[in-house]
């Protein structure tokens, strides 16, 4: 690897010894195994009942986060439809290790929250800039003073004001709903903050319900339906479901192309590269794979908790799609760097989707160490491609310079995580980007509102 290389964030920094790849991989397929989700909402559930206590909801608010802009939207219409009561936190944005790329994240927040608003029935600005830090401040004095019960209304029109930097409106709300000092604020940051952390985690516009944790209102279905088991809201439908991937009846005939950026060692992007693929066939796009390093294997670090979450959250989401997910045998490292190494051999034939569709398959469905030549040996061989063959090929460092490439591309447009999508229209223009797996009901839908248009 040359120093260059190394320079531009693409070293691998994590090599484990074969006894602690195979104890992690032990650990989360153990967390992740069906089941266990059901047998620890079942416990909350018990626990609950016996101490006697309401079914209580903990949200966690992050004044100047557009996702958390997007959950407090939806506080009013869950609580009135659900018996639960609310217990809202005000919080500091995720820091170090769980914030790899501090400059970038507020603007990829609002831009994916002005995407994907109105799909969920809500509301954000597409030219939204970052609030002031000042307009900021007097947000959390006005949210500290709140009661629970306004604090819904309250947090909607306190986010509104600062998304559109609206000095008066703040005030009003000042006058009407009261405020603290800036220290008084500040504690009551600092506390939800360290409430978070008890809880083991470290993001806004985080729900919180019987030791399961709910992403923004991406992951509203999965408490609905939890919910829903428990007999606590009335009516059919969920509130917000998540939209279904639908190739529609346009096809695109190969007038538009669809990036995918993927890397090996990526949950998320094990749980929806193949239905990325088939939705490309389906709707008559040209697919480009396009290989990044995983994050941890350039440098960004990664907290325990971050990384335990990631895999709990991909197996639900997994589980939601009906995909059998969770038999894991970490692929980090040495594994995920032989498989790139085949990646242009594999591209020569036509094999290069399925060489990464089978490498997902074994390292987190089938649990199949790939750490091994057998084990590689099989997601080569299933991908239709020869192993004799690849043995003159493997263990190359070729691919090093284009997944760097792949990844300087990614930074350019604004993302640095997988799995990220960016559909390209005939001339190479890129007419949307959404970074993560679950973002690909969007781009289906994008793709039809294009054929439509044109």
């Amino acid at each position: 690897m040359t120093e260059q290389f190394k320079e531009q964030g693409g070293a691998a920094t994590m090599d484990p010894s074969r006894l602690l790849r195979w104890f992690t991989s032990k650990l989360i397929t153990t967390m992740v195994k069906p089941g266990r989700l059901e047998k620890l909402q079942a416990k909350a559930e018990r626990e609950r009942v016996r101490a006697g206590l309401p079914h209580t909801l903990e949200y966690f608010h992050q004044v100047d986060d557009a996702y958390s802009h997007l959950a407090a939207q939806a506080l009013r219409p869950l609580l009135a439809r659900y018996d639960v009561q609310l217990v809202p936190h005000l919080v500091a944005g995720p820091a170090g290790a769980n914030l790899p790329e501090p400059e970038l994240l507020p603007a990829l927040a609002r831009y994916d929250a002005a995407l994907v608003a109105p799909h969920y029935g809500l509301e954000y600005p597409r030219e939204a800039s970052a609030p002031a830090p000042e307009l900021c401040s007097q947000g959390s004095s006005i949210l500290a003073a709140v009661a629970p019960a306004a604090f819904p209304e309250a947090a909607v029109a306190v986010s509104s004001a600062l998304v559109s930097g609206d000095v008066a409106a703040l005030a009003a709300l000042a006058d009407r709903y009261g405020s603290v000092t800036v220290e008084e604020a500040a504690q009551a940051v600092a506390a939800g903050t360290s409430r978070r952390a008890e809880l083991k985690h470290y993001s806004g516009a985080m729900f919180y319900y019987g030791r399961q944790w709910y992403w923004g209102v991406d992951r509203l279905y999965h408490l609905e339906r939890r919910w829903r088991e428990l007999g606590l809201g009335a009516g059919d439908d969920l509130m917000f479901p998540r939209p279904a991937i639908d190739a529609g009846s346009y096809q695109a005939n190969g007038s538009l192309t669809l990036e995918i950026y993927a890397s090996l060692r990526s949950p998320y992007t094990a749980v929806i590269f193949d239905k990325a693929v088939a939705l490309a066939e389906r709707s008559g796009v040209r697919l480009e794979l396009r290989p990044v390093l995983p994050m941890v294997m350039r440098g960004v670090p990664a907290t325990r908790e971050k990384g335990m979450y990631i895999f709990a959250d991909a197996a639900r989401e997994a589980r939601a799609l009906g995909l059998d997910f969770g038999n894991v045998y970490d692929p980090i490292g040495e594994p995920v760097r032989r498989c790139y190494s085949l990646y242009s051999w594999a591209e020569s034939q036509g094999r290069d989707v399925a060489l990464f569709s089978e490498f997902f398959r074994a390292a987190f469905y089938r649990g199949v160490n790939t750490n091994r030549d057998a084990g590689l040996r099989q997601v080569v061989e299933a991908a239709g491609l020869s192993w004799q063959d690849a043995q003159s090929v493997i263990d190359n460092t070729h691919w090093q310079p284009r997944l760097e490439e792949n990844r300087q591309a990614m930074y350019g447009f604004g993302s640095w995580g997988v799995p990220t999508f960016r559909l390209l229209d005939a001339r190479g223009n890129t007419v949307v980007w959404a970074w993560g797996q679950d973002r690909l009901w969007l781009i289906a839908r994008e793709i039809q509102r294009v054929l439509v248009e044109a």
